[in-house]
């Protein structure tokens, strides 16, 4: 597959990943090099209400072919973390009154990756019998958490099931600068290489 496709009609992405997430190939994790089984699917950010559908769509149509699927929000986990931990209404309550360089060096500690975040993905992934692990809410989580520290800190909790993540922006690849996840499409300081871009892999 093309880098197009993952330009083309919301219709024809989907049935591509609905081929290639159900496709034994895919779920046995084969052709990958020994690298770790993760997978960006990009979109642009305009359709990620689009997205969100289609990614609802996709685990239902899963789940008809016997593929089960975990679907983590990074949103949705980070403000339970704030609440397990019982500071949620303590943020909200100041969150009018610090400066956002200092709400923002809060959050990035409550919700450090490697100390919070993942420890709490590995959570939900021990309690939890699937087939492939989907992570998305990427762009709500940004800028106190940053995808490439997700996918860093996430090789050695994720490796035994395939990871999909959906990505609001462009996963790039050049000589010059290896392979970047462009966040918003604009954003080009996020460095990752390890992952497949979906839209590249066979059917």
């Amino acid at each position: 597959m093309t880098a197009d496709l993952a330009h083309s009609p919301l219709p024809e992405r989907f049935q591509h990943l609905l081929k290639v997430i159900s496709g034994q190939r895919f779920l046995n994790k084969q052709g990958l090099g020994n690298e770790v089984p993760f997978f960006i699917c990009p979109y642009k950010p305009q359709e990620a209400e689009a997205m969100q559908r289609l990614q609802g769509q996709l685990i239902t149509s899963l789940a008809q072919q016997g593929v089960t699927v975990l679907d983590i929000n990074l949103y949705d986990l980070s403000i339970q973390i704030l609440k397990d931990r019982g500071i949620w209404d303590q943020i909200l309550d100041m969150e009018s009154d610090v400066d956002k360089p200092q709400l923002l060096e809060l959050l990035q500690g409550v919700l450090d990756p490697e100390s919070h975040l993942i420890p709490a993905i590995a959570t939900q992934l021990a309690q939890t019998s699937f087939d492939v692990l989907f992570l998305s809410g990427v762009g709500e989580v940004f800028p106190y958490i940053r995808s490439h520290n997700v996918l860093n800190n996430l090789q050695s909790t994720a490796k035994d099931r395939p990871t999909v993540l959906f990505f609001p922006g462009d996963y790039s690849h050049s000589v010059a600068t290896g392979a970047s996840l462009d966040l918003f499409c604009r954003m080009h300081d996020d460095k990752y290489y390890r992952a497949f871009n979906i839209y590249h892999c066979e059917v």
